[in-house]
């Protein structure tokens, strides 16, 4: 049977970490299967990227070109429909991020191809891969299968399949290929990356986040919860209804429209647990919610559950900080 393709994401000389969460998935498909799992990379010259992706595919296709260096829905389209046609993959990946949202439905139109997007799981059936997508803004999860065809895309969410520490490495192939030389300029040109998250605080390296969300009520009552963080020695973030009322400032906010952060003891207080904010704590360590709705979806993800008013929680909490 064909390849499994993983589509590599970079950005600021950097690989984005999407990229390996599609390789580890990728590589439990591979290992029930007789597919190869194949790293696509397109990228400017000299990056190194292709030792780093060696270590988690069987063979590594590289596509060096100036023009490269920084994301082209145009030339990636031209280049990826071409490597499809040719190698014909049973899958490809692809992130479900502004690249792929972008790239994917191109890419799908013009090889023919079927796509399901923004999916949570994957397996595969008698042949044919099986999603799991989440809809009703992730009160329920849906299986979606595919008709036949020659191959499928799929875009993955960020945080979906998180790598462990001691995932499998091996040593793949890295395999050169020219760009093709009859490639048109792309019609948009890339300018700057600006990231409109950064701020004062780095709450991705942050051990202990203390994350408040709609539940909070009133911006006033954020000073209450900025006054717990510190005491416990943590940084205080947000889900995004909090950005959007101008609560606090957007390198605050947790989420696939924020930042994926992975501190080791995340605290949801009066966050309901949107599938984009759950994304974006994936790789917490330990996850401890406080939530009056008994219902809300954060319980789901929550190694501990508290069902009660936020303030009251935060209160207790501090008195035995204080040891008042």
């Amino acid at each position: 049977m064909g390849d499994i393709f993983v589509v590599a994401e970079h950005r600021k000389g950097k690989l984005r970490e999407i990229t390996f969460e599609m390789l580890y998935k990728a590589r439990e498909l591979c290992r029930s299967s007789s597919h190869r799992l194949t790293a696509l990379l397109l990228a400017g010259k000299g990056t190194g990227f292709a030792d780093e992706l060696s270590s988690w595919a069987d063979r590594v296709l590289v596509f060096e070109d100036d023009r490269l260096e920084n994301f082209s829905s145009d030339m990636y389209k031209e280049i990826l429909y071409r490597v499809i046609r040719e190698d014909q993959p049973f899958l490809t990946l692809i992130g479900h991020t502004s690249w792929g949202m972008d790239l994917a439905p191109a890419l799908s139109v013009k090889t023919g191809l079927p796509l399901a997007t923004d999916c949570v799981g994957i397996q595969a059936d008698d042949g044919r891969p099986i999603v799991t997508r989440q809809i009703y803004s992730g009160k329920l999860f849906s299986r979606v299968s595919f008709k036949q065809a020659t191959g499928y895309l799929v875009t993955i969410r960020s945080g979906a399949f998180i790598p462990p520490n001691d995932a499998e490495k091996g040593h793949g192939e890295v395999i050169r290929r020219d760009v093709p030389s009859d490639l048109s300029d792309p019609r948009r040109t890339f300018v700057e990356f600006v990231d409109t998250g950064a701020g004062e605080i780095d709450i991705t390296q942050a051990d202990l986040l203390v994350s408040v969300g709609r539940g909070i009520g009133e911006e006033e009552n954020i000073a209450t919860i900025r006054d717990l963080a510190d005491k416990m020695g943590g940084t205080l973030s947000c889900s995004r209804p909090v950005v959007d009322k101008n609560w606090l400032p957007k390198f605050h906010q947790v989420g696939t429209s924020g930042k994926s952060v992975r501190p080791k003891v995340y605290l949801a207080l009066g966050i309901s647990g949107a599938f984009q904010h759950v994304a974006g704590i994936a790789g917490a360590g330990t996850v401890i919610a406080v939530n009056k709705d008994r219902k809300a979806p954060i319980f789901r993800v929550a190694d501990y559950g508290v069902v009660d008013d936020l303030f009251k929680v935060a209160e207790a909490l501090k008195q035995q900080l204080t040891g008042g």
